[in-house]
Protein backbone atom coordinates (compact mmCIF):
# COMPACT_ATOMS: atom_id res chain seq x y z
CA UNK A 1 0.00 0.00 0.00
CA UNK A 2 0.98 3.62 -0.32
CA UNK A 3 0.92 5.16 3.58
CA UNK A 4 0.75 8.37 4.66
CA UNK A 5 2.66 8.51 8.07
CA UNK A 6 2.33 11.93 9.62
CA UNK A 7 4.37 12.69 12.43
CA UNK A 8 6.98 10.69 10.57
CA UNK A 9 10.21 12.76 12.35
CA UNK A 10 8.77 11.55 15.78
CA UNK A 11 10.14 9.12 18.50
CA UNK A 12 7.44 6.35 16.87
CA UNK A 13 7.63 7.04 13.30
CA UNK A 14 11.38 6.42 13.24
CA UNK A 15 10.91 2.99 14.05
CA UNK A 16 7.44 2.56 12.41
CA UNK A 17 8.04 3.98 8.50
CA UNK A 18 10.98 1.06 8.64
CA UNK A 19 8.35 -1.40 9.26
CA UNK A 20 6.29 -0.41 6.58
CA UNK A 21 8.89 -0.15 4.31
CA UNK A 22 10.13 -4.02 5.06
CA UNK A 23 6.79 -5.32 4.64
CA UNK A 24 6.58 -3.84 0.80
CA UNK A 25 4.38 -0.59 1.61
CA UNK A 26 5.43 2.34 -0.10
CA UNK A 27 5.68 5.05 2.65
CA UNK A 28 5.39 8.94 2.61
CA UNK A 29 6.61 10.63 5.75
CA UNK A 30 5.06 13.93 6.10
CA UNK A 31 6.12 16.44 9.47
CA UNK A 32 6.94 19.52 10.50
CA UNK A 33 10.49 18.97 10.93
CA UNK A 34 12.93 17.57 8.77
CA UNK A 35 13.96 13.51 9.44
CA UNK A 36 15.55 10.64 7.34
CA UNK A 37 12.11 8.78 7.26
CA UNK A 38 10.45 12.33 6.45
CA UNK A 39 9.69 13.26 2.62
CA UNK A 40 6.87 16.27 3.12
CA UNK A 41 7.67 19.00 5.42
CA UNK A 42 4.03 20.53 6.07
CA UNK A 43 1.47 21.05 8.81
CA UNK A 44 -1.57 18.51 8.88
CA UNK A 45 -3.44 21.84 9.70
CA UNK A 46 -2.90 23.31 6.19
CA UNK A 47 -5.13 21.18 4.15
CA UNK A 48 -3.77 22.39 1.03
CA UNK A 49 -0.70 20.69 2.15
CA UNK A 50 -2.75 17.63 2.87
CA UNK A 51 -4.69 17.83 -0.47
CA UNK A 52 -1.40 17.81 -1.88
CA UNK A 53 0.59 14.77 -0.45
CA UNK A 54 -2.59 12.83 -1.27
CA UNK A 55 -2.71 13.62 -4.56
CA UNK A 56 0.64 13.45 -5.21
CA UNK A 57 2.03 10.49 -3.79
CA UNK A 58 -1.51 8.46 -4.71
CA UNK A 59 -2.01 7.71 -0.77
CA UNK A 60 -3.96 4.92 -0.37
CA UNK A 61 -4.38 4.90 3.45
CA UNK A 62 -3.40 6.66 6.36
CA UNK A 63 -1.31 6.38 9.72
CA UNK A 64 -1.88 9.68 12.14
CA UNK A 65 0.99 9.74 14.62
CA UNK A 66 1.83 13.51 14.41
CA UNK A 67 0.05 15.58 17.17
CA UNK A 68 1.23 18.15 19.59
CA UNK A 69 2.48 15.95 22.88
CA UNK A 70 1.57 16.95 26.86
CA UNK A 71 5.26 18.71 27.31
CA UNK A 72 4.50 20.82 24.10
CA UNK A 73 2.06 22.79 26.70
CA UNK A 74 4.38 24.74 27.90
CA UNK A 75 5.87 25.41 24.56
CA UNK A 76 2.57 25.92 22.49
CA UNK A 77 -0.24 28.02 22.71
CA UNK A 78 -3.72 26.48 22.96
CA UNK A 79 -4.70 27.71 19.71
CA UNK A 80 -1.70 25.43 18.31
CA UNK A 81 -3.15 22.33 19.77
CA UNK A 82 -6.34 22.64 18.27
CA UNK A 83 -4.82 23.35 14.79
CA UNK A 84 -2.54 20.15 14.92
CA UNK A 85 -4.39 17.44 16.67
CA UNK A 86 -8.42 18.76 16.15
CA UNK A 87 -8.14 20.52 12.62
CA UNK A 88 -5.27 18.20 11.28
CA UNK A 89 -7.03 15.08 12.43
CA UNK A 90 -10.39 16.43 10.31
CA UNK A 91 -8.24 17.15 7.61
CA UNK A 92 -6.85 13.81 6.73
CA UNK A 93 -10.39 12.21 7.83
CA UNK A 94 -11.93 14.08 5.06
CA UNK A 95 -8.78 13.54 2.42
CA UNK A 96 -9.36 9.75 2.94
CA UNK A 97 -13.08 9.74 2.45
CA UNK A 98 -12.58 11.50 -0.03
CA UNK A 99 -9.85 8.90 -1.35
CA UNK A 100 -11.82 6.18 -0.88
CA UNK A 101 -9.75 4.98 1.82
CA UNK A 102 -11.03 1.18 3.46
CA UNK A 103 -8.11 2.38 7.03
CA UNK A 104 -6.92 5.01 9.15
CA UNK A 105 -4.82 4.61 12.02
CA UNK A 106 -4.59 7.27 15.00
CA UNK A 107 -2.45 7.42 17.54
CA UNK A 108 -4.32 8.90 20.50
CA UNK A 109 -2.80 8.79 24.30
CA UNK A 110 -4.03 6.82 27.59
CA UNK A 111 -3.56 10.82 29.27
CA UNK A 112 -6.87 11.91 27.64
CA UNK A 113 -8.54 8.93 30.29
CA UNK A 114 -6.71 10.13 33.16
CA UNK A 115 -8.84 13.39 34.84
CA UNK A 116 -7.59 15.37 37.82
CA UNK A 117 -8.95 12.85 40.05
CA UNK A 118 -7.68 9.73 38.34
CA UNK A 119 -4.31 11.44 38.78
CA UNK A 120 -4.06 12.46 42.32
CA UNK A 121 -4.94 8.82 42.98
CA UNK A 122 -7.08 9.11 45.80
CA UNK A 123 -8.93 6.20 47.47
CA UNK A 124 -7.98 3.15 48.42
CA UNK A 125 -7.53 1.14 45.85
CA UNK A 126 -5.64 1.40 42.30
CA UNK A 127 -7.57 2.74 39.43
CA UNK A 128 -8.23 0.43 36.67
CA UNK A 129 -8.32 1.68 33.11
CA UNK A 130 -9.84 -0.19 30.28
CA UNK A 131 -12.07 0.71 27.30
CA UNK A 132 -14.83 0.92 28.96
CA UNK A 133 -13.89 3.61 32.12
CA UNK A 134 -15.25 6.89 31.95
CA UNK A 135 -16.99 9.31 32.17
CA UNK A 136 -14.09 10.83 30.41
CA UNK A 137 -12.46 14.06 31.71
CA UNK A 138 -8.95 15.39 29.77
CA UNK A 139 -7.33 17.57 32.43
CA UNK A 140 -5.25 19.36 29.80
CA UNK A 141 -5.45 20.80 26.39
CA UNK A 142 -3.45 17.96 25.10
CA UNK A 143 -6.11 15.31 26.23
CA UNK A 144 -8.62 17.51 25.26
CA UNK A 145 -8.00 17.72 21.72
CA UNK A 146 -7.01 13.89 21.24
CA UNK A 147 -10.39 13.32 22.78
CA UNK A 148 -12.15 15.59 20.38
CA UNK A 149 -9.25 13.49 17.70
CA UNK A 150 -10.87 10.17 18.54
CA UNK A 151 -14.46 11.74 18.15
CA UNK A 152 -14.21 12.80 14.74
CA UNK A 153 -12.53 9.50 13.83
CA UNK A 154 -15.72 7.63 15.46
CA UNK A 155 -18.10 10.18 12.94
CA UNK A 156 -16.20 9.15 9.87
CA UNK A 157 -16.39 5.70 10.31
CA UNK A 158 -20.25 6.20 11.29
CA UNK A 159 -20.99 8.66 8.61
CA UNK A 160 -18.85 7.49 5.84
CA UNK A 161 -17.88 4.03 6.41
CA UNK A 162 -14.33 5.02 6.97
CA UNK A 163 -12.55 2.10 9.00
CA UNK A 164 -10.72 3.57 12.10
CA UNK A 165 -8.79 1.91 14.52
CA UNK A 166 -7.92 4.27 17.68
CA UNK A 167 -4.77 3.44 19.25
CA UNK A 168 -4.35 4.82 22.88
CA UNK A 169 -1.30 4.33 24.00
CA UNK A 170 0.70 4.55 26.96
CA UNK A 171 4.14 5.67 27.75
CA UNK A 172 6.95 5.35 25.45
CA UNK A 173 8.82 8.26 25.20
CA UNK A 174 12.59 7.96 26.17
CA UNK A 175 12.91 11.79 27.17
CA UNK A 176 13.26 12.17 31.03
CA UNK A 177 9.43 12.28 32.78
CA UNK A 178 8.45 16.27 32.95
CA UNK A 179 6.56 16.04 35.88
CA UNK A 180 8.50 13.11 38.26
CA UNK A 181 11.48 13.52 39.68
CA UNK A 182 11.98 11.00 42.45
CA UNK A 183 13.26 8.43 40.66
CA UNK A 184 16.32 8.18 38.05
CA UNK A 185 14.91 7.94 34.66
CA UNK A 186 15.71 4.25 33.83
CA UNK A 187 13.99 3.39 37.39
CA UNK A 188 10.78 4.88 36.40
CA UNK A 189 10.80 3.64 32.92
CA UNK A 190 11.16 0.42 34.22
CA UNK A 191 8.48 0.16 37.13
CA UNK A 192 6.26 1.34 34.91
CA UNK A 193 6.26 -1.93 33.17
CA UNK A 194 4.06 -2.79 35.82
CA UNK A 195 1.05 -0.79 34.59
CA UNK A 196 1.57 2.17 32.25
CA UNK A 197 4.32 1.76 29.35
CA UNK A 198 5.51 -0.39 26.69
CA UNK A 199 8.31 -0.19 24.14
CA UNK A 200 8.65 2.11 21.15
CA UNK A 201 9.37 -1.18 19.15
CA UNK A 202 6.41 -2.61 20.57
CA UNK A 203 4.28 0.87 19.66
CA UNK A 204 5.57 0.40 16.10
CA UNK A 205 4.53 -3.13 16.11
CA UNK A 206 0.95 -2.24 16.83
CA UNK A 207 0.32 0.05 14.49
CA UNK A 208 1.03 -2.27 11.63
CA UNK A 209 -1.40 -5.00 13.06
CA UNK A 210 -3.89 -2.10 13.16
CA UNK A 211 -2.99 -0.85 9.92
CA UNK A 212 -3.72 -4.59 8.76
CA UNK A 213 -6.56 -5.68 10.95
CA UNK A 214 -8.49 -2.40 10.51
CA UNK A 215 -11.23 -3.27 7.81
CA UNK A 216 -12.16 -6.56 10.19
CA UNK A 217 -12.15 -3.99 13.01
CA UNK A 218 -14.84 -1.43 11.37
CA UNK A 219 -14.10 1.26 14.85
CA UNK A 220 -12.34 0.41 17.54
CA UNK A 221 -10.61 2.23 20.84
CA UNK A 222 -8.12 -0.13 22.11
CA UNK A 223 -5.28 0.36 25.17
CA UNK A 224 -1.63 -0.19 24.16
CA UNK A 225 0.10 -1.30 26.86
CA UNK A 226 2.40 -3.74 27.92
CA UNK A 227 0.27 -6.26 29.35
CA UNK A 228 0.14 -6.09 33.60
CA UNK A 229 0.74 -8.78 35.24
CA UNK A 230 -1.72 -8.09 38.13
CA UNK A 231 -5.51 -8.39 37.96
CA UNK A 232 -8.27 -6.27 38.72
CA UNK A 233 -9.26 -8.02 41.85
CA UNK A 234 -5.67 -6.72 43.15
CA UNK A 235 -6.73 -2.92 43.01
CA UNK A 236 -6.88 -2.60 46.92
CA UNK A 237 -3.28 -4.48 47.66
CA UNK A 238 -1.67 -2.47 44.62
CA UNK A 239 -2.85 0.95 46.51
CA UNK A 240 -2.11 0.05 49.95
CA UNK A 241 0.74 -2.57 49.65
CA UNK A 242 2.20 -3.19 45.99
CA UNK A 243 5.92 -4.26 47.19
CA UNK A 244 4.11 -7.29 48.70
CA UNK A 245 1.82 -8.03 45.14
CA UNK A 246 5.13 -7.34 43.33
CA UNK A 247 7.21 -9.62 45.50
CA UNK A 248 4.53 -12.74 45.05
CA UNK A 249 4.56 -12.33 41.17
CA UNK A 250 8.32 -11.68 41.26
CA UNK A 251 10.68 -12.67 43.89
CA UNK A 252 13.95 -11.69 42.60
CA UNK A 253 12.96 -8.22 42.32
CA UNK A 254 13.97 -6.64 44.77
CA UNK A 255 17.47 -8.03 44.58
CA UNK A 256 18.12 -6.79 41.13
CA UNK A 257 16.91 -3.27 41.83
CA UNK A 258 18.82 -3.23 45.10
CA UNK A 259 21.80 -4.12 43.29
CA UNK A 260 20.94 -0.96 41.19
CA UNK A 261 20.33 1.13 44.01
CA UNK A 262 16.95 1.24 42.64
CA UNK A 263 13.53 1.09 43.99
CA UNK A 264 9.95 -0.71 43.24
CA UNK A 265 6.81 1.20 43.83
CA UNK A 266 5.42 1.08 47.29
CA UNK A 267 1.81 2.25 46.12
CA UNK A 268 0.37 1.73 42.28
CA UNK A 269 -2.41 3.99 41.74
CA UNK A 270 -3.71 3.02 38.30
CA UNK A 271 -3.21 0.33 35.84
CA UNK A 272 -3.92 0.69 31.85
CA UNK A 273 -5.81 -2.69 31.25
CA UNK A 274 -4.43 -3.97 27.45
CA UNK A 275 -6.17 -7.47 27.22
CA UNK A 276 -8.91 -5.69 24.93
CA UNK A 277 -5.93 -5.00 22.26
CA UNK A 278 -5.02 -8.45 22.10
CA UNK A 279 -8.68 -10.05 21.77
CA UNK A 280 -9.08 -7.85 18.95
CA UNK A 281 -5.79 -6.99 16.92
CA UNK A 282 -3.99 -10.55 18.23
CA UNK A 283 -0.70 -8.68 19.00
CA UNK A 284 0.78 -9.03 22.73
CA UNK A 285 3.55 -6.48 23.26
CA UNK A 286 6.71 -8.78 23.63
CA UNK A 287 8.67 -6.54 26.18
CA UNK A 288 7.24 -6.65 29.99
CA UNK A 289 8.10 -6.01 33.44
CA UNK A 290 9.41 -9.67 33.25
CA UNK A 291 11.83 -9.14 30.42
CA UNK A 292 13.01 -5.60 31.96
CA UNK A 293 14.11 -8.36 34.94
CA UNK A 294 15.79 -10.59 32.61
CA UNK A 295 18.17 -7.91 31.46
CA UNK A 296 18.97 -6.58 35.29
CA UNK A 297 19.50 -10.73 35.88
CA UNK A 298 21.93 -11.50 33.00
CA UNK A 299 23.48 -7.76 32.76
CA UNK A 300 22.39 -7.23 29.09
CA UNK A 301 20.85 -3.77 27.81
CA UNK A 302 18.03 -2.67 29.24
CA UNK A 303 14.58 -3.89 27.08
CA UNK A 304 13.44 -0.03 26.77
CA UNK A 305 15.14 3.57 25.12
CA UNK A 306 15.84 6.40 27.52
CA UNK A 307 17.44 9.22 26.24
CA UNK A 308 17.61 12.82 28.57
CA UNK A 309 19.11 14.73 25.57
CA UNK A 310 15.93 13.68 23.15
CA UNK A 311 14.47 16.69 21.50
CA UNK A 312 10.52 16.28 19.85
CA UNK A 313 9.97 17.15 16.43
CA UNK A 314 7.59 20.09 17.47
CA UNK A 315 10.53 21.92 19.44
CA UNK A 316 13.45 21.67 16.61
CA UNK A 317 10.78 23.31 13.92
CA UNK A 318 10.21 25.86 16.64
CA UNK A 319 13.68 26.20 17.44
CA UNK A 320 14.46 27.10 13.78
Amino acid sequence: MRILLTGSSGWLGRFLAPRLQALGHAVTGFDIAAGPCTQVLASVADRASVDRVFKTHRIEAVIHAGALHKPDIARFPTQAFVDANVTGTLNLLEAAVQAGHDRFVFTSTTSLMVSQVIRDEVGRAAIWLDERSGPLEPRNIYGATKLAAENLCRLHHLEHGLNCVVLRMARFFPEQDDTHAELTGENMKANEFLNRRLTVEDAADIHVAALDQAPKVGFDVLIASAPTPFARDEAVALKMNAAAIIAARFPQAEALYAARQWHLPASIGRVYDSSRLERVLGFRCRTDFAAVLKALETGGPLPFAHDVDYISPSTLAIAK
